[in-house]
């Protein structure tokens, strides 16, 4: 048995099964839902991260290779996010892009990182759009100066309307950012107050309209369905209203109710009431049907675009397993040597990140071993976010990885999961039906777990 992974209880096949309705958009699946499908992960003791970290950085990056680039701050804790770590300061912004730029600094000097050709960068958060038009084009700047990008590189600028005019637009764009991902989640008025964001239905508008008139870059946006007081009414017309602007994408998200959370504290005192699960499903149709209609065109399950300028590179790479450098205070990526994989993040702590820059210590604060598997495992994961699965590619991975045929593993299972009109054969394929593409992250969960366990049990038989 491989070393460092927990014995788990085997469970049956049919415990990966789907729920058979007439109305598999609604009870495919119970319980919380996962918002990334990951399986095998470990933690590499506290001791042995050094020396191991020392060979990540030794080792050239792979392809595809993307970076992430982390700014922890928020103006506000907004109701549902489950990602708020440190009040925004003005002051503090330029200090901490000076670290940034430190360890991109760093970074440069990976030993053959020439060698690599970095496909996409995403400035997430926190709120990048907090940064001052001169401190935001500061870091995207040294993030073309350091890094050995490739020539086509999406660089994605994550943040919020409200603080983000078009001054800082044009800088970021003249520094070489070429998309921005805005989180609207609502255009509802009444809605977004009680979210907690700031800008208000018509700043949204007029903001969009003239960033799209900029015509510097792809334009999203972030819609939630789901949310406390939303109705099919509203949400037609959150995506109508979507639509009328002729953006370049947008995420069409499932409300997460996340612990800890201003949302999870309104629940437990009855303050507000989010959609039910079971109506989940309806909204994702109305919205992908509503979309399809008006010729949108999806990249991935939760991802549209409309024209050709929108092309999602770094969530469609990272959740198929691109190697990934972590820029940042709490700040995550992944990295392989010898063809282990690991996971990483920096410290989260803003002045310890600093400190361990100004004295030249490592940032990562704790590495996590993927699964021996998680080449496989990333095939797997990256063609279902784009609704597909090639079985015959799968099966000769698997027979040249582990000596293992597909069919005797899959089949009983897929089979099941057509009853359930979750997915269908397409001769060599495997394809998502609507309902599958809404439990796209179940779906995928249940056959990593059950591939685990079979492999799991021929390395203990060997």
């Amino acid at each position: 048995m491989t070393p460092n992974r927990p014995v788990a209880t085997r469970r049956p096949l049919e415990a990966f099964f789907a729920q058979e309705s007439s109305a598999p958009l609604a009870h495919a699946f119970s319980g919380q839902r996962p918002v990334h499908p990951f399986v095998g992960l470990t933690p590499v003791a506290a001791s042995e991260v050094p020396a191991r970290w020392r060979q990540l950085a030794e080792t050239p990056l792979g392809h595809p290779a993307v970076a992430y680039v982390h700014v922890p701050y928020c103006a506000n804790h907004c109701l549902f996010c489950g990602f708020y770590q440190h009040a925004w300061r003005e002051e503090a912004g330029s200090a901490y892009v000076d670290a940034l730029l430190a360890q991109l600094q760093r970074e440069r000097d990976r030993p053959d990182l020439s060698a690599a050709a970095i496909r996409a960068v995403y400035f997430g958060g926190g709120t990048p759009t907090l940064l001052s038009a001169a401190d935001l084009a500061r870091a995207i700047a040294a993030v073309r100066e350091q890094l050995p990008l490739a020539a086509d590189c999406e660089i994605t600028i994550e943040g919020r309307v409200h603080g983000f005019g078009l001054d800082k637009a044009r800088a970021a764009f003249a520094a070489g950012a070429n998309r921005l991902s805005l989180g609207v989640q609502t255009f509802d008025e009444r809605l977004r107050q009680r979210l907690g964001r700031k800008a208000s239905r018509a700043e949204l508008l007029s903001a969009l309209e003239a960033l799209m008139e900029l015509d510097q870059g792809a334009i999203v946006i972030d819609l939630i369905f789901g949310l406390p007081g939303q109705d099919a009414a509203i949400w037609a017309d959150d995506l109508h209203t979507l639509i009328g602007l002729g953006l370049d994408g947008a995420d069409l998200y499932a409300l997460k109710q996340m612990r800890e959370t201003p949302l999870a504290s309104a629940i437990a005192n009855g303050t507000l009431t989010p959609a039910a699960p079971e109506q989940l499903g309806a909204f994702y149709q109305q919205g992908a049907e509503l979309l399809d209609a008006a010729r949108w065109e999806p990249l991935s399950s939760s991802h549209w675009r409309q024209g050709t300028r929108e092309r999602n590179l770094y969530n469609l790479l990272v959740k198929a397993g691109a190697d990934c450098l972590g820029i940042g205070a709490g700040a995550g990526g992944s990295l392989q040597v010898g063809g282990q994989a690991y996971a990483f993040r920096n410290t989260a702590d803003v002045e310890d990140y600093q400190r361990r820059l100004a004295e030249g210590e490592p940032v990562v604060a704790g590495l996590m071993r993927h699964s021996p598997h998680a080449r496989l495992f990333n095939r797997i994961k990256g063609e279902l976010e784009r609704g597909h699965l090639d079985l015959v590619g799968l099966a000769a991975d698997l027979q040249a990885h582990a000596n293992r045929e597909l069919a005797p593993l899959t089949d009983p299972l897929f089979t099941q999961w057509q009853h359930a009109g979750l997915v269908m054969r397409d001769g060599r394929w495997l394809e998502l039906t609507l309902a599958g593409r809404f439990w796209q992250v179940p779906l995928t969960q249940n056959l990593l777990e059950w591939l685990d366990q079979c492999l799991r049990e021929t390395s203990s038989d060997a």
